[in-house]
């Protein structure tokens, strides 16, 4: 049986788990944002999912030119880095995300390792597959988002 937490729990740890890693690891302020509408050209999907006692899966949306940034930000290098590293950063700071929010999670509950998709012409599924929580946020790039899903 698979274990679930009132959704509003989620909400409040996404977005302050967010806001923390990213001014930690890139040094850039981020703030959960409504929906802008010229937000949702994401190029990259990072995925970790959970297993164990609770299913699910976290997922980060960005633009390419967002995850270049990061990925300098990252790496400490000038911008703009290769698309191959910018890649690799995204999964990373997906990685870093889902593993700050899983002491939210009911007790174990294991990580995978990240994946990332390149484009927007893809499906997604995971066992279950309920949207649980889905928060936007802005940086000087555009519009990202965080997505937690309920497998």
């Amino acid at each position: 049986m698979t274990a679930t937490t009132p959704h509003e729990d989620y909400r409040q740890g996404i977005a302050q788990i967010t806001e923390a890693v990213f001014a930690t690891m890139l040094e850039l302020p981020v703030h959960a944002a409504d929906l802008r509408p010229e937000a949702g050209h994401y190029e990259l999907t990072a995925a970790v999912y959970y297993a164990g006692t609770w299913k699910g899966g976290l997922l980060l949306e960005c633009s390419l030119g967002q995850a270049m940034e990061w990925g300098s930000r990252l790496m400490q290098i000038p911008a703009p880095v290769a698309a191959e590293d910018a890649r690799d950063s995204v999964a990373e700071l997906c990685n870093v995300l889902a593993g700050n929010l899983k002491p939210l999670l009911p007790p174990g509950v294991g990580l995978s390792t990240p994946s990332v998709v390149k484009g927007a012409d893809y499906t997604l599924r995971v066992c279950g597959d309920t949207l649980c929580e889905r928060l936007h946020f802005a940086d000087p790039w555009g519009d990202f988002r965080v997505t937690l899903i309920i497998g």
